[in-house]
């Protein structure tokens, strides 16, 4: 070997042994003052409540899905529709699917003209009743039919509302 290969090596080695001096007692003290207040704190566990079982007791009510009876004897209040009068053809149709197609004035007697969704069409006058509430005709006009309807809330109470069918052009 060269005398300059070993001048460069011994001066490495010397270079190397001056990084490796033992005075790194204040990185030690640093490393042990840092970790003294780093505790770990764990929330405990929540309370495990215990299960109750539940037993469905509903099989005596009606069942939501299904239509209901509807039954003349509701919860109060004089008002009930009559199930004994015969029902007119009409009332076999829900409102929403009749349509008022026209009027008609016949010896005084105004008759509005009402086509079902099969298209028939049916003349009726104040005081006949259409749709499946119970729909008493109290008006006919040039545009429209107003009907008193007879609906049963979910407590079986009887109550009225107003309903029109416009004319359809």
């Amino acid at each position: 070997m060269s005398n300059s290969r070993l001048l460069v090596m011994g001066l490495f080695v010397v270079a190397l042994t001056a990084c490796g001096g033992g005075n790194t007692e204040d990185l030690e003290q640093f490393m042990k003052d840092a970790g003294k207040d780093m505790q770990g704190k764990v929330e405990p566990l929540p309370q495990i409540k215990p299960y109750e079982p539940f037993t469905y007791d509903a099989f005596d009510l009606s069942d939501p899905f299904k239509p209901r009876k509807l039954s003349a004897k509701g919860g109060g209040g004089g008002l009930q529709p009559d199930l004994n009068r015969p029902r007119e053809p009409l009332e076999s149709y829900s409102l929403e699917t009749l349509k008022m197609v026209g009027m008609v004035n016949q010896k005084g007697v105004t008759h509005a003209v009402v086509a079902t969704p099969d298209k028939t069409i049916y003349h009726v006058r104040v005081g006949n009743y259409m749709g499946q509430n119970f729909g008493l005709i109290t008006k006919i006009t040039d545009s429209e039919i107003t009907l008193n309807e007879v609906i049963q809330d979910s407590a079986g109470d009887w109550a009225e509302r107003t309903s029109t069918l416009t004319l359809q052009e």
